[in-house]
């Protein structure tokens, strides 16, 4: 299993959610509209910031190689067993 930092695809979306986190895209002094007394951008910002944390959260839990500790466990256990 390869680790996440060397899957490509990963990157992408990492790279993109950071790119438009900050509204970069929308017209230059947008205020309005008030979403909840909150202005869309910020809500867009907040809305992209929860959504790259549950994608890191899904990539640690998902794509991350923890066999090294169940090696660790295994080899503990045939330690025990030879003595």
């Amino acid at each position: 299993m390869k680790e996440p930092i060397q899957k490509k695809w990963i990157w992408v979306g990492f790279v993109l959610l950071i790119a438009f986190n900050a509204p970069w895209y929308l017209p230059e002094g947008m205020i309005e509209p008030y979403i909840l007394g909150i202005p869309f951008w910020a809500l867009i910002s907040i809305l992209l910031s929860l959504i790259l944390c549950a994608y890191l959260s899904w990539v640690c839990i998902a794509h991350w190689n923890l066999i090294e500790d169940e090696e660790e466990k295994e080899a503990e256990r045939e330690r025990r067993q030879s003595s």
